[in-house]
């Protein structure tokens, strides 16, 4: 089924029961990956539960297509509904799925798909508006009147009042991506402190009018394999008192495109149109290197990237150790990961 813009945020909460698999698609990587998150919430709180929760890529799918119906139709050990996500689909997974969504599998586990851009000719969106067990999401950027609502939302859940001109600065400046939104007014809200009412000026001195700050230093160097100048800028953003948590959530949007990039330029889509799309007027200052990373991570390996980065994000919250000291463990590893996935080029660096 094809959903009206209207149903989506009911949908998410509340999914039609007949929709046993959905996609979520869209150029809005942030947005994409919320959306998925939200839906597989309504399945079960935990998403990193092992024995109700599989987690594969498109390229496994086309590897091995009957992975994705036995992953359908196993039952959780531990009792309870299973979610099966599946990240980094294209339409080079598009037969597959049509054959699953016309001889799905029984059980009622939930099929999440979370892809890239899909225009209106791609099959594997097709497939999935057509089917009437299955649903598919969009998730396009959102204009600065509807992604002010959000900011204002999240405001309130913080229990911040935001003066219209600051609503309006954000909005503005936050416009592409829904997760660098979130991040960035996670930044506004740590900064306010114990003040009330967001102004203008207080948007101004939290992200300036822009969202892209040195917090992108240490990201772009661990995604390099660059130990050394990954410690240099964690040690000039800890020695400032930047906290951790949106440093990890600059890291997350980082990897999110780099999946991205390299699953749509695998597909045969040229480097220059992805990346204006993905990072604006800035992208050719920033082609060499992402052409440079993108070769690095496949998106399998992003994906492992990605859910360190999440993992340590909760560890900050839940543990008694620093969330420095969580933060920079993880961007070395990510470094880590980096230099082994560069091969020899990549292990010279330190």
């Amino acid at each position: 089924m094809k959903l009206a813009p209207a149903r989506i945020e009911a949908f998410l909460k509340a999914p039609d029961p007949a929709a046993r698999a959905i996609l979520v698609h869209g150029p809005d990587a942030g947005l994409v990956r919320e959306r998925a998150v939200a839906l597989g919430r309504t399945v079960l709180p935990d998403l990193s539960d092992p024995f109700r929760v599989a987690e594969i890529t498109g390229d496994q799918v086309e590897r091995d297509p009957a992975r994705l119906a036995d992953e359908a139709a196993a039952i959780a050990l531990t009792g309870g509904r299973r979610l099966v996500r599946v990240r980094g689909a294209g339409d080079a997974t598009a037969a597959i799925f049509a054959a699953f969504l016309k001889d799905m599998p029984g059980g009622d586990s939930l099929v999440v798909v979370e892809a890239g851009d899909l225009d209106g000719r791609s099959k594997l969106r097709a497939a999935f508006e057509a089917a009437p067990n299955a649903a598919a999401i969009p998730c396009y950027v959102q204009e600065e009147g509807d992604l002010r609502k959000v900011i204002a939302e999240q405001l309130r859940a913080a229990n911040l009042a935001a003066a219209p001109e600051a609503l309006d600065l954000l909005a503005s400046n936050l416009v592409g991506d829904r997760m660098v939104a979130r991040g960035e007014v996670d930044k506004l809200i740590l900064y306010m402190g114990g003040k009330a009412r967001v102004e203008e000026a207080d948007v101004r001195a939290a992200i300036g009018d822009s969202a892209g700050t040195d917090l992108d230093d240490p990201v772009w160097a661990a995604a390099d394999g660059d130990y050394a100048a990954t410690d240099r800028a964690l040690n000039k953003l800890f020695e400032r008192g930047e906290n951790p948590v949106p440093l990890l959530r600059t890291a997350q949007r980082h990897f999110q495109r780099l999946q991205l990039v390299a699953v749509r330029t695998k597909a045969g889509e040229p480097l220059e149109g992805i990346g204006r799309e993905l990072y604006g007027p800035i992208f050719f200052k920033l082609k060499d290197a992402v052409g440079r990373q993108a070769r690095i991570w496949s998106p399998d390996l992003a994906d492992r990237a990605l859910d360190r980065l999440l993992e340590a994000e909760a560890e900050c919250k839940r543990t008694h150790w620093p969330a420095e000291t969580v933060c920079a463990r993880t961007f070395f590893q990510i470094a880590q990961m980096a230099a082994r996935g560069a091969g020899p080029a990549g292990r010279g660096r330190r």
